[in-house]
This record gives C-alpha cells, structure tokens and sequence, in this order.
C-alpha cells in the first residue's frame, strides 16, 4: 500500500492550521501537504509537524493578488510578481521544513498561450536554479478546465513536454489522479507512462472529488499500480470530504490494516 499524506487544504479545513496538523498525526499520517500556509508562521508548522511526528511535503506559491488570479507563473506582464511568490514560497518552505514547491501556473486565455509558454518556462528556469541550489522540488500540476477553466495546462503530456525542456532534476511532473480523471482519462496508462517524471502523486474522487470511496476510478487497483510500479514517494489526500473529514478516514484506516 502506498505512503499517504494528507492534503490540509482540504481535510480538517474548519480548523487553523496548527489544529489540522495535529489532526493528521492523531489520524495516523506521516505526512501532511499544505495550500497556501503563509499566515501562519514557518517556525510554528516545523515546530506542530516535529511534534506530531510528521513530515512536510509541499506548498503552493500564492496565487496572485487580482483577482481571477490562480497563479502567476505564466502570465506575460507579471515576470517579477511570480517570481516573488516563487521566491517567498521557496524561502517558506526551508524555513518550515518541506520539501517542494508546486509553482501555479495561472489562467491564460487562449491568444496568449504563446507568449504565457515562453513566461512559464523563463520563470521556472529562476525557479529550478533556486530550488537545486536548496535542495527542494518544483512541482508542476495540470488542472481540469472543469474546475479551472483556462489554466494554462491541462493534461500531464503538456507539462511533461515543459519538464523536458527544462532538463533540471529540481523539476517534477505532479501526477493528480483526479484532474487526470476528470480531464483525459486513462488514468493508469498516463501513470506508467509518466512515472519517471513523477515528484508527488494526488487523489480524489471522480467526479465529485470526495473520498476515494466513490465514483468512476477504482482507487484500490490505482493504488496497487503504484506499488507495483516501485513509487516511492507519497501520494496525497487532496479531496473534499463529504461531510466530518474524520468520518471519511474509512478508506485510510482499512489500508493500514492490509
């Protein structure tokens, strides 16, 4: 079975942060993921993570100050804005511990998607020479146009096209089941495919981004895939549970039975 950490951006999201931290490491996670952490102090999570025994993954840079913002990195203008937050982010993560960085890329609509590809890769270019010199991961993920419509990416293929042209080992493919899911499908072909690239693995419900309990993929096959492809790194709850997150954790007790 593989090592699942909890995404604390949703699960246990009707407490602070600190509380969501102990709360993981009361569930039985070694391993907690966090959104956008940085009102709280970095100390504070390094110090509630050493004392509820679990580890830091990864954090997402700040999404942008205007609103519709959901990311900067590749959006022509505003070079020096994502690269502050990339900064920040990087910065945050040392200090608290982690290990990555997903950078958000940002909505782009369609007649700027040239010119948003060259910001992207300069941007990220900063970042990967930033994050080898700390010893930590950027992460790239595609996001479904359901829920986001215009991100930049869409589909693993995109950014594994990115990540090849970047040709840093810094920079890694984010793999989220449920936007694979919901987006293009053929959910274990991509994973095998794209397993080389693969930094962080995610998961939730299709479609209704629930416990993996529910809904179009079988997760119990998912996760026997991974642990028979040799994955090595974590693979993260990041759904929305239906009701108490507490209540929902049904799927996670029973895998540390097995």
């Amino acid at each position: 079975m593989p090592r699942f950490s909890a995404n604390l951006g949703f699960l246990w999201a009707d407490r602070p942060l600190l509380a969501r931290i102990a709360a993981a490491g009361e569930a039985g996670f070694r391993a907690i993921e966090l959104h956008y952490p940085y009102e709280t102090p970095p100390q504070a999570v390094r110090d509630a993570c050493a004392q509820t025994r679990v580890k830091l993954l990864g954090i997402n840079t700040a999404i942008g100050s205007e609103p519709p913002d959901s990311g900067l990195a590749a959006l022509p203008g505003r070079e020096a804005e994502a690269r502050a937050r990339i900064e920040a982010a990087l910065n945050y993560a040392v200090a608290a511990g982690g290990t990555a960085v997903h950078v958000m890329a940002g909505k782009v609509p369609s007649e700027l998607r040239a010119k948003a590809r060259q910001t992207l890769i300069s941007n990220l270019r900063h970042a990967a020479g930033r994050a080898e010199a700390l010893g930590l991961t950027i992460l790239l993920e595609p996001i479904n146009r359901r829920d986001m419509p215009d991100y930049f990416y869409d589909g693993v293929e995109d950014a594994a096209a990115i990540i090849a042209e970047l040709d840093s080992p810094a920079v890694r493919l984010m793999f989220d089941c449920y936007h694979v899911g919901v987006m293009q499908g053929d959910v274990l072909t991509r994973l095998r495919t794209h397993l080389p690239i693969i930094g962080h693995i995610q998961f939730a419900a299709v479609p209704s981004r629930a416990e993996p309990d529910e809904g179009e993929l079988n997760y119990p096959a998912i996760f026997a895939e991974i642990d028979r492809l040799g994955y090595a790194g974590w693979v993260g709850a990041e759904y929305r549970p239906r009701a108490d997150t507490d209540d929902g954790l049904g799927w996670f007790r029973a895998s540390r039975t097995r």
